[in-house]
C-alpha cells in the first residue's frame, strides 16, 4: 500500500470514526426532542407533530414546581461555588509549589470520588447532625450545601489557571499605587480571570442542574427534576413524559445558545484586540 492511499484510509478511518461517535452522543438528544413533538401520549412513538407538550408544561403543577426548585438550588448554589471557589483558587495560588501541587491533588478527590460515595457520607454527616439536634434536617438547606461541595472543586480548577497566567506583580503595583487589598482584588485580579470565573460558575450550574445521585440521598419532600422524573417514571403516562422532555428539549436549545453567544463574544473580543 502507497503512502498516499494509506494517509487517506487514516483520515477515512478517522472520519468514520468521529461520525460514529457524534451519532453516539447526539441520537438520545434528538430522540427526546421528537418526542416532545409527538402526539403520543406514551412517547413511544412518532405517531404525529404538536406543540402541546409544551403549553401543558407550563399548567402540569409537579412539573413546574420540579423544575422551579432545579433552579432555585443551581441558581444558589452556583452563585456560592463561585464565591468560595474564587476565594479558594486565589489562596491555593499564593501557596509555595510543593503545598500548591498538595491541595491541588486534595481539591481533585471530590471530582475523581464516585457520587455514591459522596453522597452516601453527607447522608451520614446530616443524619447525625439530625439526630444531635433532634429535627430531620434533609431539605432545600442539605441540597444547596450538597451542590457546593461538589461544584466549588470544578470553580477552583477553572479559576487556577487563570491565576497562573496572571503577572504577580500586578497586584503588588497596585497596592504600591495606594489601592487597599480589597479594591485590588476588584480591579485587578477578578477582571484578569474573568473568563476562569465564568467557565467555573458554567461549570457548577451544569453539574447542579444535572445531578441526581448527590440530590437523591439528601433531598427532603421537595425534589429537583431528576429525582422527580425518577419517582415518577411509574406515573409518566398520559403526556407527562412527553411535558419531561419538552423540558429537556427547551433546556437543550438554551445551552447551545449560551455557549455559541459565549463563542461569538470571545471570537468580538479577539478581533477587537488585534485591530
Amino acid at each position: 500500500m502507497s503512502k498516499k492511499s494509506s494517509s487517506l484510509l487514516i483520515k477515512i478511518i478517522s472520519i468514520v470514526f468521529l461520525v460514529s461517535i457524534l451519532i453516539i452522543t447526539y441520537f438520545p438528544i434528538l430522540v427526546i426532542a421528537l418526542t416532545s413533538f409527538s402526539t403520543d401520549k406514551f412517547g413511544l412513538s412518532m405517531s404525529g407533530f404538536t406543540f402541546e407538550w409544551y403549553q401543558k408544561m407550563w399548567t402540569s403543577r409537579s412539573l413546574m414546581n420540579a423544575i422551579t426548585y432545579t433552579l432555585e438550588v443551581s441558581i444558589i448554589s452556583t452563585i456560592i461555588s463561585v464565591v468560595f471557589g474564587v476565594i479558594s483558587a486565589i489562596g491555593i495560588n499564593g501557596l509555595s509549589r510543593k503545598n500548591k501541587k498538595r491541595f491541588i491533588m486534595l481539591n481533585n478527590v471530590p471530582i475523581l470520588n464516585a457520587d455514591i460515595v459522596t453522597a452516601a457520607f453527607l447522608l451520614v454527616i446530616f443524619q447525625l447532625v439530625s439526630m444531635l439536634i433532634g429535627r430531620n434536617i434533609l431539605g432545600t438547606t442539605t441540597t444547596i450545601i450538597a451542590h457546593v461541595l461538589f461544584s466549588t472543586p470544578y470553580v477552583i480548577l477553572s479559576v487556577l489557571p487563570k491565576l497562573s497566567e496572571l503577572n504577580d506583580s500586578l497586584y503588588d503595583a497596585a497596592l504600591d499605587l495606594g489601592c487597599s487589598p480589597k479594591f485590588a482584588l476588584q480591579k485587578v485580579i477578578i477582571p484578569n480571570i474573568k473568563s476562569g470565573i465564568i467557565s467555573g460558575a458554567l461549570l457548577a450550574f451544569t453539574m447542579s442542574i444535572d445531578d441526581f445521585i448527590i440530590t437523591y440521598f439528601v433531598t427532603g419532600k421537595r425534589q429537583n427534576f431528576s429525582t422527580w422524573l425518577y419517582g415518577s417514571l411509574k406515573t409518566l403516562r398520559n403526556g407527562l413524559w412527553n411535558q419531561a422532555c419538552a423540558y429537556n428539549t427547551l433546556l437543550i436549545v438554551l445551552t447551545i445558545i449560551i455557549v455559541i453567544g459565549y463563542q461569538f463574544i470571545v471570537i468580538k473580543k479577539k478581533e477587537r484586540s488585534h485591530k
